[in-house]
């Protein structure tokens, strides 16, 4: 029970990586908050994790949502004390197609939005005077470029780099602010990437997702779980001399 009676906010939280992270959380004695904009979904994902576990809505396009979002979280559960930045979109495209749309709205959710969740969720943590742990999702992809998904990558950086940067900034208040960076993972966003490569690459579906686990030096793909034990050790105790770093959970794939 490494988070016991500790209240944490997963965004992105209804599926994948997120749903896994708020079900060990859970698990680890967390009263979990699953934020998604996908109402229905987050709802029954609450409702299979039980233990006090909560769906609210959350567009991180929009500081109004961001700020209503934490609102309810306060009015629900008394406070927070875990914030996991999880909600992201992919999107890819050959550099000579890149359009302003997908640029913004990669932008929009996966920097802008993560910042302006982390520091809505920051101020009510500094209000309550009692420190916190803040775990932004970044990406392998973060980490270095590829030639079909330029801007992903850029965003996936850009949340590197605010990790670091907010890190600095709010340690001082007892808050531990890091990242994970995934490798690839087994969920259903891999499917619609895989089709965007077959697509970009003339391949066959499942071609490219197959290629690319046997690529990892593991040997396969991740799972969500697999992430959730490192968003548990980084919510915990145990990590609390950790300061704006970002941990590769990446089989192997990069080596920081």
């Amino acid at each position: 029970m490494k988070l016991k009676d500790k209240v944490a906010i997963v965004t992105g939280g209804a599926r994948g990586i997120g749903a896994a992270v708020c079900r060990r959380y859970a698990e680890e004695g967390a009263r979990v908050a699953v934020a998604d904009v996908l109402d229905g979904e987050a709802a029954a994902t609450a409702r299979d994790i039980g233990r006090g576990a909560f769906a609210v809505h959350l567009d991180v396009t929009s500081r109004a949502s961001i700020d209503a979002m934490v609102e309810t979280v306060v009015a629900e559960a008394g406070g927070i004390d875990i914030l996991v930045n999880g909600a992201a979109i992919f999107e890819m495209q050959p550099v000579l197609e890149i359009t302003e749309a997908s640029f913004d709205k990669q932008f929009a959710i996966n920097v802008k939005g993560l910042l302006f969740t982390l520091q809505a969720v920051a101020a009510q943590m500094v209000r309550q005077g009692r420190g916190g742990k803040i775990i932004n999702f970044a990406s392998q992809a973060g980490r270095r470029g590829e030639p079909l998904v330029t801007v992903y990558c850029a965003t996936k950086a850009a949340v590197i780099s605010i990790t670091q940067s907010t890190g600095l900034a709010l340690i001082k208040h007892g808050i531990n602010v890091n990242g994970i960076a995934p490798g690839v993972v087994e969920t259903p966003m891999w499917d619609v990437v895989d089709a965007q490569f077959a697509k970009y690459e003339g391949l066959p579906i499942g071609e490219k997702k197959r290629r690319v686990g046997a690529a990892v030096p593991f040997g396969r793909f991740g799972t969500p779980e697999e992430m959730a034990g490192t968003a548990v050790f980084l919510a915990s105790d145990d990590a609390r001399y950790i300061v704006a770093q970002t941990i590769g959970v990446d089989g192997g794939n990069w080596m920081a």
